[in-house]
């Protein structure tokens, strides 16, 4: 497949700002991994580390970075320019700092400084683990769920090696916190957060409510953190695959630091409610998917402009609706489902009982398919195998159904009677994790490739064990 038929290009589309072309980067590429290796070459520790992070966990080090700084006299702001970098508002460094990032890609930033300081810092996801795991007893500045962190590790030839945490921040100044009690509060509300009901309407609006109450206390970057850390965690317990590699990322310390997207699916009767909780808590929609008649579904992504999180919503779609502004106009109860509505039917909705339907975080992707085998997790094959994309599943953690749910299903005709006693058995593939690798900058998604994993993963037709 040619690289422009793999980039989001939304047909029909009945807003303007739903274009996105997310474009591959190769000579931006090229300049960002030039500086990274030089950093490497430069600072043992932090290579011994990146070594230790690709055998050890499939993971990058490129892939957690979280900026690089340098001196005006080594990285001119006129090189960034030209290869597509902007400069950021100028309220989040100190003085004499100045924030480059390319908008288009997931690069991470470059900052420039008018001294003679070099840092590279990293994004582990919880601080304290990270210097505990290393065996680092470097103080932290910023106190525990500041909206930043960060840890001076180890300064070498020049190159101090850092580490932050984030929590719904993108500035780069450590200062006393005045919301952590709030925040400590979210976080606790999210975690022990209601998720059956008798009704899926009456959960959509005790979730927003609950939403709501967090956004009348605190911003809405640091209510989107305290909310996914608790969303990952509840996927995680009920799949097995995203347990084993949490552990191997955990052996350093980085928790999911280097988490890509988190996928949800809906009903289509609470797909709009859904995005407008999600809106609430600061994400903007980005480009939409119109799979078609063949493929029977359609998708939205949302990025967060402060925290950068990625929601990719699945919802089974109509020809005719991808003409409309489906997530905020509202979708119609239809007697037939598709692959996402038959996922609802059997498990849930995610930002409910079910969670999400997978994690995908950024791996070295053949590194990743070699290692989990050992650990009895196999990868289905890839579904995107471009120079700038990889993509795969895991096999699916089968769940068991509710018979309430498997006979409500039947007596709509939405599933068979052999059907039927198979869910009743065996369970219903519930949740994945997805082994991705980006390169050359590429941020979006492929749709043909997204089509067909969508099919392979119908419930309907994963009968086999290991399915």
């Amino acid at each position: 497949m040619d690289v422009d038929d793999a980039r989001v290009k939304p047909k029909n589309s009945a807003n303007p700002a739903d274009q996105f072309d997310w474009g591959v980067y190769p000579e931006v590429e090229k300049f960002v991994l030039s500086y990274v290796d030089t950093f490497l070459s430069k600072h043992s520790f932090a290579k011994a580390l990146s070594e230790r992070m690709l055998a050890n966990a499939s993971t990058k080090f490129s892939d957690v970075i979280d900026y690089m700084m340098l001196p005006e006299s080594e990285l001119r702001h006129e090189d960034l320019e030209k290869l597509g970098f902007k400069e950021r508002r100028a309220d989040i460094t100190k003085d004499g700092v100045r924030i480059f990032k390319h908008p288009s890609s997931y690069f991470f930033p470059f900052l420039i400084t008018n001294q003679s300081k070099r840092e590279v810092a990293i994004h582990p996801e919880f601080l304290d683990h990270f210097l505990q795991v290393l065996g680092l007893g470097v103080p932290i500045d910023g106190e525990p769920y500041a909206p930043l962190r960060k840890a001076y590790i180890k300064e070498e030839n020049g190159y101090m090696f850092a580490a932050v945490e984030r929590r719904g921040y993108d500035g780069y100044i450590v200062q006393d916190a005045q919301d952590t009690d709030l925040y400590l509060s979210a976080l606790s509300k999210f975690f022990k957060r209601k998720r059956h009901f008798e009704s899926d309407e009456e959960g959509m609006k005790e979730t927003e409510r609950l939403v709501d109450d967090q956004l009348g206390r605190i911003d809405s970057a640091r209510v989107s953190d305290a909310f996914f850390i608790t969303e990952r965690i509840y996927w995680e317990r009920r799949n097995r695959a995203g347990q084993v590699q949490r552990s191997r990322q955990d052996t350093l310390g980085m928790g999911w630091g280097n988490q890509d997207h988190h996928t949800y699916r809906s009903s289509r009767e609470n797909f709009s409610n859904m995005i407008r909780i999600f809106e609430k808590m600061g994400y903007n929609c980005r480009e939409k998917y119109y799979a078609g008649e063949e493929a029977g579904w359609g998708a939205q992504i949302l990025e967060h402009p402060i925290c950068y999180t990625v929601v990719f919503t699945d919802v089974d779609l109509l020809p005719e609706e991808t003409e409309i502004d489906f997530p905020h106009q509202g979708l119609q109860h239809l007697n037939r489902l598709g692959t996402v509505g038959l996922w609802i039917g059997l498990h849930g909705e995610s930002i409910l009982q079910s969670g999400m339907h997978h994690l995908e975080a950024k791996f070295s992707f053949d590194g990743l398919r070699t290692e989990l085998p050992k650990y009895g997790i196999q990868v289905m094959p890839p579904f995107s195998y471009f120079d700038f994309l990889k993509q795969a599943f895991t096999v699916g953690e089968r769940w068991q159904v509710e018979k309430k749910r498997i006979d409500k299903l039947l007596a709509d005709n939405s599933i068979t009677k052999e059907q039927y006693e198979m869910f009743l058995k065996d369970g219903a593939i519930g949740s994945h994790m997805e082994d991705l690798e980006r390169t050359q900058g590429f941020k979006g998604f492929n749709k043909a490739s997204v089509t067909k994993i969508i099919k392979a993963t119908d419930p309907r037709v994963q009968h086999g064990p290991g399915a």
